[in-house]
Protein backbone atom coordinates (compact mmCIF):
# COMPACT_ATOMS: atom_id res chain seq x y z
CA UNK A 1 0.00 0.00 0.00
CA UNK A 2 1.43 3.30 -1.05
CA UNK A 3 2.51 6.14 1.66
CA UNK A 4 0.05 8.89 1.60
CA UNK A 5 2.80 11.40 0.69
CA UNK A 6 4.65 8.74 -0.94
CA UNK A 7 4.97 10.30 -3.93
CA UNK A 8 5.33 13.94 -3.01
CA UNK A 9 8.88 12.81 -1.32
CA UNK A 10 10.13 10.35 -4.33
CA UNK A 11 12.78 12.48 -4.99
CA UNK A 12 14.17 12.38 -0.87
CA UNK A 13 14.02 8.50 -1.17
CA UNK A 14 15.56 8.21 -4.52
CA UNK A 15 18.67 10.14 -2.76
CA UNK A 16 18.23 8.02 0.01
CA UNK A 17 18.64 4.57 -1.87
CA UNK A 18 21.42 6.09 -4.03
CA UNK A 19 23.52 7.16 -0.91
CA UNK A 20 22.72 3.93 1.01
CA UNK A 21 22.79 1.60 -2.21
CA UNK A 22 25.04 2.73 -4.76
CA UNK A 23 28.66 3.52 -5.54
CA UNK A 24 30.97 3.53 -8.65
CA UNK A 25 31.53 0.04 -7.94
CA UNK A 26 27.99 -0.51 -7.64
CA UNK A 27 25.46 1.71 -9.64
CA UNK A 28 21.62 1.37 -9.60
CA UNK A 29 19.29 1.38 -13.00
CA UNK A 30 16.10 2.44 -13.03
CA UNK A 31 14.86 -0.71 -12.46
CA UNK A 32 16.29 -1.63 -9.34
CA UNK A 33 15.53 1.99 -7.87
CA UNK A 34 11.75 1.64 -8.64
CA UNK A 35 12.55 -2.23 -6.55
CA UNK A 36 14.14 -0.48 -3.86
CA UNK A 37 11.36 2.22 -3.73
CA UNK A 38 8.75 -0.83 -3.29
CA UNK A 39 10.09 -1.13 0.57
CA UNK A 40 9.12 2.15 1.19
CA UNK A 41 5.19 1.59 -0.37
CA UNK A 42 6.07 3.73 -3.24
CA UNK A 43 5.06 1.97 -7.19
CA UNK A 44 7.07 4.01 -9.62
CA UNK A 45 7.66 3.87 -13.51
CA UNK A 46 11.06 4.52 -14.70
CA UNK A 47 10.44 7.12 -16.52
CA UNK A 48 9.80 9.31 -13.30
CA UNK A 49 13.10 8.33 -12.11
CA UNK A 50 14.64 10.00 -14.57
CA UNK A 51 12.65 12.89 -14.04
CA UNK A 52 13.26 12.62 -10.32
CA UNK A 53 17.40 12.26 -10.69
CA UNK A 54 17.31 15.30 -13.00
CA UNK A 55 15.87 17.22 -10.49
CA UNK A 56 18.37 16.51 -7.84
CA UNK A 57 20.97 16.91 -10.01
CA UNK A 58 19.68 20.68 -11.01
CA UNK A 59 19.29 21.45 -7.14
CA UNK A 60 23.44 20.54 -6.74
CA UNK A 61 23.26 16.84 -5.89
CA UNK A 62 26.64 15.05 -7.76
CA UNK A 63 24.56 11.99 -9.24
CA UNK A 64 27.22 10.64 -11.59
CA UNK A 65 25.40 8.04 -14.65
CA UNK A 66 27.46 4.95 -15.59
CA UNK A 67 27.77 3.16 -18.79
CA UNK A 68 29.60 -0.32 -17.40
CA UNK A 69 27.47 -1.31 -15.81
CA UNK A 70 24.98 0.92 -16.70
CA UNK A 71 22.86 2.77 -13.83
CA UNK A 72 23.68 6.25 -11.57
CA UNK A 73 25.82 6.55 -8.18
CA UNK A 74 26.31 9.24 -6.08
CA UNK A 75 29.76 10.82 -6.43
CA UNK A 76 30.61 13.79 -4.00
CA UNK A 77 29.20 12.94 -0.20
CA UNK A 78 29.66 14.60 2.61
CA UNK A 79 32.42 12.36 3.78
CA UNK A 80 35.19 10.57 1.39
CA UNK A 81 35.59 7.17 1.91
CA UNK A 82 38.84 7.60 3.10
CA UNK A 83 37.92 10.32 5.28
CA UNK A 84 35.48 7.84 7.25
CA UNK A 85 38.18 5.53 7.28
CA UNK A 86 40.80 7.79 8.90
CA UNK A 87 37.74 9.35 11.26
CA UNK A 88 36.78 5.95 12.05
CA UNK A 89 39.94 4.96 13.30
CA UNK A 90 40.98 7.80 15.46
CA UNK A 91 37.85 7.25 17.35
CA UNK A 92 38.58 3.64 17.18
CA UNK A 93 41.84 4.37 19.28
CA UNK A 94 41.10 7.20 20.92
CA UNK A 95 41.34 5.77 24.93
CA UNK A 96 39.25 7.67 26.31
CA UNK A 97 36.06 7.45 24.27
CA UNK A 98 34.12 4.14 25.99
CA UNK A 99 33.75 1.23 24.28
CA UNK A 100 30.06 1.64 23.53
CA UNK A 101 30.17 5.39 22.69
CA UNK A 102 33.10 4.27 20.27
CA UNK A 103 30.48 1.72 18.89
CA UNK A 104 28.15 4.60 18.59
CA UNK A 105 29.74 7.15 16.97
CA UNK A 106 31.29 4.23 14.17
CA UNK A 107 28.02 3.41 13.71
CA UNK A 108 27.15 6.86 12.56
CA UNK A 109 30.28 6.96 10.47
CA UNK A 110 29.08 3.99 8.79
CA UNK A 111 26.01 6.50 7.52
CA UNK A 112 27.54 8.17 5.26
CA UNK A 113 28.65 5.01 3.54
CA UNK A 114 27.01 3.05 0.58
CA UNK A 115 26.10 -0.60 1.83
CA UNK A 116 29.29 -2.09 -0.39
CA UNK A 117 31.73 1.29 1.55
CA UNK A 118 30.73 0.01 4.84
CA UNK A 119 30.92 -3.78 4.18
CA UNK A 120 34.83 -3.40 3.54
CA UNK A 121 35.04 -0.88 6.47
CA UNK A 122 33.75 -3.41 8.99
CA UNK A 123 36.43 -6.09 7.66
CA UNK A 124 39.04 -3.63 9.20
CA UNK A 125 37.80 -1.77 12.09
CA UNK A 126 38.53 -3.21 15.41
CA UNK A 127 38.64 -2.56 18.62
CA UNK A 128 39.25 -3.97 21.93
CA UNK A 129 37.19 -2.97 25.08
CA UNK A 130 39.99 -3.37 27.31
CA UNK A 131 41.79 -0.44 26.23
CA UNK A 132 39.12 1.81 26.43
CA UNK A 133 37.76 4.09 29.79
CA UNK A 134 34.54 3.39 31.28
CA UNK A 135 33.35 6.96 31.66
CA UNK A 136 30.27 7.11 30.12
CA UNK A 137 30.05 11.01 31.22
CA UNK A 138 32.76 12.38 28.60
CA UNK A 139 30.78 13.51 26.00
CA UNK A 140 28.67 15.63 28.70
CA UNK A 141 31.91 16.66 30.14
CA UNK A 142 33.07 18.34 26.66
CA UNK A 143 29.60 19.89 26.79
CA UNK A 144 29.70 21.57 29.94
CA UNK A 145 33.48 22.24 29.90
CA UNK A 146 33.18 24.50 26.61
CA UNK A 147 30.12 26.52 27.54
CA UNK A 148 32.26 27.23 30.96
CA UNK A 149 35.19 28.27 28.66
CA UNK A 150 32.45 30.61 26.59
CA UNK A 151 31.19 31.76 29.70
CA UNK A 152 33.88 32.69 31.36
CA UNK A 153 33.17 30.56 34.44
CA UNK A 154 34.53 27.83 36.82
CA UNK A 155 33.91 24.31 37.04
CA UNK A 156 33.72 21.88 39.77
CA UNK A 157 34.30 18.24 39.53
CA UNK A 158 35.46 14.85 40.87
CA UNK A 159 39.05 13.57 39.84
CA UNK A 160 39.90 10.36 40.07
CA UNK A 161 43.29 8.97 40.16
CA UNK A 162 44.53 5.41 41.15
CA UNK A 163 46.80 4.96 43.92
CA UNK A 164 48.18 0.69 45.63
CA UNK A 165 46.43 -0.42 48.38
CA UNK A 166 47.11 -1.41 51.68
CA UNK A 167 46.51 -5.20 50.35
CA UNK A 168 47.93 -4.79 47.02
CA UNK A 169 45.38 -3.84 44.64
CA UNK A 170 45.40 -0.93 42.72
CA UNK A 171 42.15 1.25 43.97
CA UNK A 172 40.78 4.20 42.64
CA UNK A 173 40.20 7.72 45.01
CA UNK A 174 38.40 10.69 44.24
CA UNK A 175 39.27 14.64 45.33
CA UNK A 176 36.80 17.01 44.20
CA UNK A 177 38.24 20.16 42.57
CA UNK A 178 37.69 23.27 41.31
CA UNK A 179 39.49 24.75 37.84
CA UNK A 180 39.06 27.84 35.97
CA UNK A 181 38.89 25.94 31.92
CA UNK A 182 40.85 27.86 28.91
CA UNK A 183 40.87 25.14 26.76
CA UNK A 184 40.31 21.68 25.71
CA UNK A 185 43.06 19.60 23.43
CA UNK A 186 43.09 16.07 22.11
CA UNK A 187 47.06 15.42 22.79
CA UNK A 188 48.52 11.83 23.00
CA UNK A 189 45.62 9.69 22.73
CA UNK A 190 43.54 11.56 25.33
CA UNK A 191 41.50 14.53 25.82
CA UNK A 192 42.71 17.61 28.29
CA UNK A 193 41.16 20.59 29.57
CA UNK A 194 44.00 22.84 30.56
CA UNK A 195 42.83 25.43 32.78
CA UNK A 196 44.36 27.45 36.31
CA UNK A 197 43.89 25.96 39.80
CA UNK A 198 43.43 29.14 41.53
CA UNK A 199 46.13 29.08 44.30
CA UNK A 200 48.41 29.42 42.17
CA UNK A 201 49.64 31.17 38.98
CA UNK A 202 50.73 28.75 36.49
CA UNK A 203 48.52 26.53 34.02
CA UNK A 204 47.64 23.05 34.61
CA UNK A 205 46.36 20.26 32.38
CA UNK A 206 43.63 17.05 33.36
CA UNK A 207 42.64 14.27 31.53
CA UNK A 208 38.86 14.32 30.74
CA UNK A 209 38.07 10.71 31.77
CA UNK A 210 39.13 11.17 34.93
CA UNK A 211 36.60 13.65 35.41
CA UNK A 212 32.94 13.30 36.70
CA UNK A 213 30.17 14.45 37.90
CA UNK A 214 31.19 18.33 36.25
CA UNK A 215 29.62 21.13 36.79
CA UNK A 216 29.93 25.11 36.09
CA UNK A 217 29.54 27.20 38.96
CA UNK A 218 28.78 30.65 38.91
CA UNK A 219 32.00 32.20 40.38
CA UNK A 220 33.54 34.35 37.30
CA UNK A 221 37.33 33.11 35.88
CA UNK A 222 40.37 35.30 35.67
CA UNK A 223 41.41 35.77 32.59
CA UNK A 224 44.30 33.56 31.13
CA UNK A 225 47.46 36.36 30.90
CA UNK A 226 47.15 36.42 34.62
CA UNK A 227 48.70 33.25 34.61
CA UNK A 228 50.25 32.34 31.61
CA UNK A 229 52.12 34.45 28.79
CA UNK A 230 49.32 34.50 26.76
CA UNK A 231 47.55 37.94 25.94
CA UNK A 232 44.84 38.17 23.45
CA UNK A 233 44.57 34.35 22.16
CA UNK A 234 45.36 31.44 24.49
CA UNK A 235 47.63 29.20 21.98
CA UNK A 236 46.96 25.60 22.80
CA UNK A 237 49.28 24.91 20.34
CA UNK A 238 52.16 26.37 21.72
CA UNK A 239 51.45 25.25 25.28
CA UNK A 240 51.46 21.71 23.99
CA UNK A 241 54.70 21.73 22.14
CA UNK A 242 57.23 21.92 24.93
CA UNK A 243 55.45 19.18 27.20
CA UNK A 244 55.99 15.51 26.99
CA UNK A 245 53.50 12.88 27.29
CA UNK A 246 50.90 16.06 28.84
CA UNK A 247 53.19 16.06 32.22
CA UNK A 248 54.03 19.47 32.96
CA UNK A 249 57.23 20.87 34.41
CA UNK A 250 58.88 24.54 33.84
CA UNK A 251 60.13 25.66 30.13
CA UNK A 252 63.16 26.34 29.97
CA UNK A 253 65.92 26.28 26.98
CA UNK A 254 67.22 22.64 26.44
CA UNK A 255 70.09 21.86 23.76
CA UNK A 256 70.53 18.06 22.99
CA UNK A 257 73.19 16.32 20.71
CA UNK A 258 71.54 13.34 18.91
CA UNK A 259 72.32 10.62 16.23
CA UNK A 260 71.61 11.41 12.85
CA UNK A 261 69.97 8.11 12.90
CA UNK A 262 66.93 9.41 15.49
CA UNK A 263 66.54 12.78 13.08
CA UNK A 264 62.63 11.27 12.80
CA UNK A 265 62.09 10.56 16.25
CA UNK A 266 63.26 14.14 17.08
CA UNK A 267 60.99 15.66 14.48
CA UNK A 268 58.14 13.84 15.56
CA UNK A 269 58.65 14.88 19.38
CA UNK A 270 59.91 18.85 18.60
CA UNK A 271 58.46 19.67 15.10
CA UNK A 272 60.65 20.47 11.92
CA UNK A 273 60.73 24.50 12.74
CA UNK A 274 64.16 23.25 15.71
CA UNK A 275 67.39 25.61 15.54
CA UNK A 276 69.75 23.10 14.39
CA UNK A 277 73.13 24.10 14.67
CA UNK A 278 76.95 22.12 15.42
CA UNK A 279 76.19 19.62 12.26
CA UNK A 280 78.55 16.76 11.85
CA UNK A 281 79.31 13.69 9.92
CA UNK A 282 77.18 11.38 12.37
CA UNK A 283 75.13 14.02 14.34
CA UNK A 284 73.36 17.07 15.18
CA UNK A 285 72.67 19.21 18.00
CA UNK A 286 69.32 21.61 18.48
CA UNK A 287 68.03 23.89 20.60
CA UNK A 288 64.49 24.05 21.67
CA UNK A 289 62.03 25.04 24.78
CA UNK A 290 60.92 22.07 26.80
CA UNK A 291 59.08 21.33 29.89
CA UNK A 292 62.33 20.21 32.41
CA UNK A 293 60.31 16.67 33.63
CA UNK A 294 60.60 13.24 34.59
CA UNK A 295 58.73 12.42 31.59
CA UNK A 296 61.86 14.24 29.43
CA UNK A 297 64.28 12.47 31.03
CA UNK A 298 62.78 9.39 30.40
CA UNK A 299 62.62 10.46 26.74
CA UNK A 300 66.49 11.03 26.83
CA UNK A 301 66.96 7.74 28.78
CA UNK A 302 65.00 5.77 26.17
CA UNK A 303 67.36 6.49 23.36
CA UNK A 304 70.63 5.40 25.31
CA UNK A 305 73.65 6.90 23.75
CA UNK A 306 72.14 8.50 20.73
CA UNK A 307 71.35 11.85 22.89
CA UNK A 308 73.64 13.78 24.60
CA UNK A 309 72.30 16.63 27.15
CA UNK A 310 74.34 19.59 26.61
CA UNK A 311 72.72 22.07 28.56
CA UNK A 312 70.78 23.04 31.06
CA UNK A 313 73.03 21.76 33.91
CA UNK A 314 69.45 21.24 35.97
CA UNK A 315 68.82 18.60 33.29
CA UNK A 316 72.20 16.90 33.02
CA UNK A 317 72.13 16.40 36.60
CA UNK A 318 68.06 15.15 36.33
CA UNK A 319 69.50 12.74 33.31
CA UNK A 320 72.48 11.39 35.57
CA UNK A 321 71.04 10.60 38.29
CA UNK A 322 68.12 8.47 36.70
CA UNK A 323 70.72 6.86 34.94
CA UNK A 324 72.89 5.82 38.13
CA UNK A 325 69.60 4.72 39.80
CA UNK A 326 68.68 2.26 36.58
CA UNK A 327 72.52 1.42 37.35
CA UNK A 328 72.06 0.71 41.08
CA UNK A 329 68.99 -1.54 40.61
CA UNK A 330 70.74 -4.10 38.36
CA UNK A 331 74.36 -3.56 40.53
CA UNK A 332 72.17 -4.69 43.30
CA UNK A 333 70.76 -7.39 41.51
CA UNK A 334 74.37 -8.71 40.80
CA UNK A 335 75.58 -8.74 44.52
CA UNK A 336 72.45 -10.50 45.76
CA UNK A 337 73.74 -13.45 43.52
Amino acid sequence: MAKKYGHRLKPLYILDILRRKSDESDPLNANQICEELQYYGIAAERKSVYSDISALEEYGYDIIKSGNPRGWFLGAREFEEPEIYLLADAVRTAKFISASKTAGIINKLDGFLSDGQRAKREKRVYFSSSSKCSNEELFYSIDCISEAIQSGVKIEFDYTSRVLSFDRKIVKQSNHMKIIPYALTWQDYNYYVIGNYEKYDNLIHLRLDRMNSVKQTEEKARHFSLVSKYSDRFDVSDYTSGLFSMYGGRLVPVTLCCKKSIIEQVADRFGEDIFIKNVTEDEFCFSVNAALSDALVTWIISYGDKIKVVEPEELIDMTVRRAEDVLKIYSCGEKNE
